[in-house]
């Protein structure tokens, strides 16, 4: 299954790059983290594999996300015009998943977030999942970019809306 998700944030690129970037924004936005170690590595860099332990009403799941590729790899010194990409694989739970972000200028202060995701599912239960209900994926990665969008923009923390 793959799909492609994208939104507007009113902030330059090189904002946006490093607060997707930073670690210890992670639980600001990505709705239900409980957990993001890195394993081995430095967390967003090349090669790095996390454990990430995600909640979703009262189930847990735990993945295993590997940074493929992080461009440019310093987000201080962003060259005008350049897109800046971020890959990583994620595997657990019967799933393996790739996502493909870009971040480019939509103006001055503006910055066109696009999301390429895809996915494949080991086993019966996972695949039959994956036949049913695409759109909740994609549904689930629009929740988490807008949530990231509410925080970078005005500083919404999704920890004061989990019940």
């Amino acid at each position: 299954m793959k799909y492609t998700v994208s939104i507007e944030i009113a902030l330059p690129r090189e904002k946006v790059a490093r607060l997707l970037a930073d670690p210890a924004h992670l639980p600001m936005w990505l709705r239900g983290l409980v957990l993001h170690e890195p394993l081995n590595g430095e967390h967003g860099q090349v090669g790095t594999r996390s454990r990430v332990v995600l909640r979703m009403g009262r189930q847990e799941s735990e993945v295993t996300e590997t940074i493929i590729r992080r461009e440019p790899a310093d987000l201080g010194e962003i060259p005008a015009g350049s897109v800046v990409r971020f890959e990583r694989e994620i595997v657990g739970g019967g799933m393996w998943s790739a996502t493909r972000d870009r971040l480019t200028e939509a103006g001055p202060e503006a910055t066109l977030w696009e999301s390429e995701n895809e996915y494949r599912f080991d086993g019966l239960l996972m695949r039959l999942v994956g036949k049913v209900v695409p759109g909740a994926f994609r549904k689930q990665s629009l929740l988490h970019m807008r949530d990231f969008k509410a925080f970078a923009e005005h500083g919404t923390d999704v920890r004061a809306t989990e019940a």
